[in-house]
């Protein structure tokens, strides 16, 4: 395996670098996905029924400790990278449990959305509406989980291994995962919730 020290370490070999392209086109796929969701959403939105709409069960609070720690983990999930390019193992991994824990959080507040939203009538069952929200909300929730278990392994790795070019290329590849979890709860921040508010 030649490795290319101009490079940074998860680049260094060509192998790494078809897997950063790989997960690249992976992430075109979500992007579909979410897409796709988003635009079922937007269609059945007004589609209440006997149901409630989004002004009368969407909550300011939980969203925006939901977003704040969201967005604050892919800050940390940075720092992280960075740690890692400067070869500072305990830094990177100090990193990546702060932006796991994070993550946690986000998922406890979501579970606990989500039963208020069944408690109060919103099931999946309720409304077109109810039903694409959840559907859209719970799609992003189990990305984020599949995340946070992804994270601690790369956290393990790196324990037993330390920072090397297939631990670093894996390490970069869950950065831009969770990267892009944090850029589609944006969209659901300001298109589902803030408008579903007005």
């Amino acid at each position: 395996m030649k490795i290319d020290n101009s490079l940074p370490l998860e680049y260094s070999t060509e192998e790494n670098r078809l897997k950063i392209l790989g997960f690249w086109i992976f992430l075109g796929a979500e992007i579909a996905l979410f897409s796709t969701l988003f635009a079922t959403y937007f269609t059945l939105v007004d589609r209440t029924g006997n149901g409630p709409a989004g002004s009368e069960i969407f909550e300011l609070s939980p969203v925006l400790i939901e977003t704040i720690v969201l967005l604050t983990s892919s800050f940390t999930i940075g720092l992280g990278i960075h740690a890692m390019r400067l070869g500072n193992k305990k830094a990177m991994m100090g990193f990546f449990i702060v932006t796991l824990l994070l993550g946690a959080t986000f998922l406890a507040v979501e579970v606990f959305e989500f039963i208020h939203y069944v408690h109060i009538g919103a099931g999946l069952q309720t409304s077109a509406f109810t039903s694409i929200l959840l559907t859209t909300l719970g799609t992003h929730g189990a990305h984020v989980t599949v995340g946070f278990f992804w994270g601690l392994f790369i956290v393990l790795q790196v324990k037993k291994r330390g920072i090397t070019p297939q631990t670093a290329n894996k390490a970069f590849i869950y950065s831009l995962y969770w990267h892009f979890l944090d850029v589609v709860w944006i969209f659901i921040f300001s298109f589902i919730y803030l408008k579903g508010m007005m």
